[in-house]
């Protein structure tokens, strides 16, 4: 059942005039409703405007953009880095100029529909993908693609990849989703894109939003500074406005804010598994927030407690019901012993 508010979900929400906890959303750091975090991201709409609606290729270009590119490829330890306004963007750019006769896309079960073309669909297993890639190498010359999310909340990905490593990877162009693991997972923040590299694969290219990491609206994609180049120079990239500068500027210079976010992002996960009985009855993946599970009972009984997840068709109603409890910075002490509390009850009947 769908539920419409009128201010941005942080830890509590009113819905029907009734104060709710609220455990979904992908905020993971509780930025957006950050009192610090908002007054510098005013700072910079004051010093940037709201928005920037002019092509990345004008003649007057904000400096902005290439400085807070070189602190994020830094930071995640590539070669090169671009932004763009979404991280649905950055998926489709990139799926898009691969989408040719000179390469062949192949789906990684649950991968992001920010990364579709056309038809395509996913693999349900990758052993089916597996075979595939290889009966393509056999008998064609196009280069495979392998598009997936780091994070697809099965526990398949991250953090092993031990799937992953059964495909020819030293023949494979491998793009991957990071949206969810960006911001939270690696140190600092960093991500996969290192710990993929180290796989080996013949190359790797990163996407993702970084709205829910870093709380601006914005995507970026991380890769060779050959690749990088060849998408920066394409009509998809130059014919869109950027991210808002003002967001960027704040991604620039909340580093301090961000460690401390993450901190107190794990004090509570690690609250949560700790107060949790049992942790079996939940999907879940190491020094991530989120816990998935398929009991349509207990997503009912959290709401008659007065307690608000994750729980809808995603990413259309045509798929299957996702339902997920998902722990951010903003929530307290207190909040993640009440939802574990309330958990228990209902999985001890």
């Amino acid at each position: 059942m769908a539920h419409y508010i009128d201010t941005f979900p942080g830890r509590e929400i009113v819905v029907n005039n009734k104060k709710h906890l609220y455990f979904g959303g992908t905020a993971y750091l509780g930025l957006q409703t950050d009192e610090v975090f908002q007054q510098l991201f005013i700072e910079n709409i004051i010093k940037y405007g709201t928005s920037y609606s002019a092509s990345r290729k004008s003649n007057i270009r904000l400096s902005i953009f290439n400085k807070a590119e070189a602190h994020l490829t830094s930071l995640v330890e590539c070669e090169s880095c671009m932004t763009l306004s979404s991280g649905y963007l950055a998926g489709q750019l990139i799926s898009r100029y691969f989408y040719t006769s000179e390469h062949a896309l192949f789906y990684a079960p649950n991968a992001h529909s920010a990364l579709l073309q056309s038809n395509n669909t996913s693999f349900n297993t990758y052993a089916s993908l597996n075979s595939a890639v290889r009966v393509h190498l056999a008998s064609k010359n196009s280069t495979p693609v392998v598009l997936l999310d780091s994070i697809d909340f099965s526990g398949t990905n991250y953090p092993d990849f031990k799937a992953l490593t059964s495909l020819p990877l030293d023949k494979i162009i491998l793009v991957v989703d990071d949206s969810h693991g960006i911001g939270i997972v690696g140190e600092n923040g960093k991500g996969v894109f290192k710990k993929l590299l180290a796989l080996c694969p013949k190359e790797l290219i990163v996407c993702c939003s970084l709205g829910k990491g870093f709380g601006i609206q914005a995507g970026a994609i991380f890769g060779t500074k050959e690749r990088i180049k060849i998408f920066k120079n394409t009509p998809l990239f130059g014919g869109a406005s950027p991210a808002t500068p003002a967001g960027i500027a704040t991604l620039l210079s909340s580093d301090k804010i961000y460690a401390e976010k993450r901190k107190v992002l794990f004090q509570n996960l690690n609250l949560f598994i700790e107060n949790l009985n049992p942790i079996a009855s939940f999907t879940f993946m190491e020094s991530h927030p989120t816990f998935s599970y398929s009991n349509d009972g207990l997503t009912k009984h959290l709401e008659a407690k007065k307690i608000l997840v994750t729980n809808f068709n995603y990413p259309s109603e045509e798929t299957s019901l996702m339902s997920r409890i998902v722990l951010s910075a903003a929530h307290q002490h207190q909040d993640i012993k009440r939802v574990t509390t309330c958990i228990n009850s209902f999985l001890s009947v």
